[in-house]
């Protein structure tokens, strides 16, 4: 499933690897060796990240549906 929630995606130098944040659902983020690879890394974690906010009756913030990518 691809969503609709903004990602950054940018180079860590100190991690040596790409990072993908998602802004919109606090401490979501993932990480990988490629951009591509920390794309589908994000898209598992924002999976995660709202399966958990369901099962905890956590509220869930609607995407503004913007997707910008930094490199």
């Amino acid at each position: 499933m691809t969503y609709k929630y903004e990602t950054i995606l940018y180079w860590s130098k100190e991690d040596d690897a790409f990072i993908a944040e998602v802004p919109e659902l606090p401490g979501c983020m993932a990480h990988g060796a490629s951009q591509e690879e920390a794309l589908a890394n994000a898209n598992e974690a924002i999976g995660l990240w709202l399966d958990t906010a369901a099962e905890f009756g956590d509220p869930i913030p609607e995407p503004k549906g913007r997707r910008l990518m930094y490199a």
